[in-house]
């Protein structure tokens, strides 16, 4: 067994409006974790999210959208090895990219970028 299973690792919660992130412990059922500077929810970002600089505004906003598809950035499993990091957009033409190329096939944004 993997030692990665034993332990209980926090996630990374966003608040895209204040372009800030925190780790928590995931949230309870019918609970919402609260950004300290506007107490509007945090959204989950995954395991494996890593933050764009604050004044990067732009970053921020490619953020926002996978986010707002329902994504997570989620690298491997839970014990660490199984799975192969999934791919997420991390400027404004790959986005633009993707979001044609989804456009193209029929699907949603979220389809295109869950890898098979």
């Amino acid at each position: 067994m993997c030692v990665y299973a034993m332990t209980s690792y926090k996630l990374h919660y966003a608040c895209v409006s204040c372009r800030v992130s925190f780790k928590r412990h995931p949230a309870d059922e019918g609970r919402e974790h609260a950004c300290p500077n506007c107490a509007r929810p945090l959204l989950c970002a995954g395991h494996d999210f890593a933050p764009p600089p604050r004044r990067d505004a732009r970053a921020w906003s490619v953020v926002a959208a996978v986010l707002a598809e329902g994504l997570r950035y989620e690298g491997r499993s839970p014990c660490g090895c199984t799975r192969e990091p999934e791919p997420r957009p991390r400027t404004r033409a790959e986005l633009r990219a993707d979001r044609i190329a989804a456009e193209r096939a029929g699907v949603s944004l979220a389809e295109r970028l869950t890898p098979e």
